[in-house]
């Protein structure tokens, strides 16, 4: 009897030394669970307790040391590996678990962050349409200002233009004293400068009579004079009557050269005035 007690004292401590490994990895197990839960936690999950340490017990485990309990010892039982391991395997699920919500969390993340990319490069697009859309509206209001800006050049050269009339041709008309009637002669000047000038545009005619006599009378006189030759010019030549202009001198000198004199009967010089430069810019 007392040789087979040594010899079941080694089979026993062969049995215990798989059991004290696997108490060791669940309490080791039990101390690093509650790390990684709170690695993983999200806001309003609650925090798991740890595995409770292996109670510390003699090695029957509550069996009387007999023979018959050390051949049926628990750790030759399975039932009694699959209650040490039970824990173990608890705590493993939950922490699958925890990774398969951490993994969906992540991926949750990165669609909605996928999403905002997407979004922004699409504002980035249209910002870029609207950015080209402007740059061509300003590049017609630049070409746009830039006509505006010839036509005005262009205008304000006309209009400069507008005084720059030049003496084309003179006419003069001989009256017999106190007479006011246009002779054939008369007439034929008249129809030599106005005739070239139906449908034209940029030219005035300056009609200024003369008339011997003193004063009021003789003014009288030279205007009579000129109107006669205005009113054949716009009833015969459709002459438009703001582009006559009339003056009655009276019996003002007129200048002959380097001698001034006075005229005797009755005289009206027509003069043609053209703007060539109006002219010009028109065609």
């Amino acid at each position: 009897m007392k040789t087979h007690i040594p010899v079941a004292l080694l089979v026993c401590a062969a049995f215990s030394f798989p059991g004290s490994r696997l108490s060791a990895y669940a309490q080791s197990s039990a101390q690093s669970a509650p790390a990684a839960q709170t690695a993983g936690m999200q806001p309003g999950d609650t925090v798991r307790e740890p595995l409770p340490p292996a109670t510390k017990t003699n090695f029957w485990d509550g069996d009387d040391p007999n023979l018959v309990n050390l051949v049926t010892h628990p750790f030759a039982n399975k039932k009694y590996v699959e209650r040490l391991t039970r824990p173990i395997k608890d705590r493993l699920n939950e922490l699958d678990q925890l990774t398969t919500t951490n993994a969906s969390a992540i991926k949750d993340v990165d669609a909605r962050a996928q999403h905002g990319l997407q979004l922004a490069s699409e504002k980035t697009s249209l910002a870029d349409e609207h950015a080209t859309d402007a740059g061509n509206k300003a590049q017609v209001a630049k070409l746009a200002a830039t006509d505006a800006s010839t036509h005005v050049a262009s205008v304000e050269q006309k209009v400069g233009n507008l005084d720059q009339f030049k003496p084309s041709a003179l006419t003069e008309i001989r009256f017999a004293p106190g007479q006011t009637l246009l002779s054939k002669n008369a007439k034929d000047a008249l129809d030599q400068i106005a005739a070239p000038l139906k449908g034209q545009h940029s030219y005035v005619i300056e009609v200024r009579g003369y008339s011997a006599g003193h004063g009021q009378t003789a003014i009288a006189a030279s205007q009579k004079m000129a109107d006669s030759v205005v009113r054949y010019l716009v009833l015969n030549h459709e002459i438009p009557v703001y582009r006559i202009y009339v003056l009655g001198m009276g019996n003002t000198p007129i200048e002959d050269g380097s001698k001034t004199k006075r005229i005797s009967g009755g005289r009206v010089e027509v003069s043609l005035l053209k703007n060539d430069l109006t002219a010009s810019a028109q065609r």
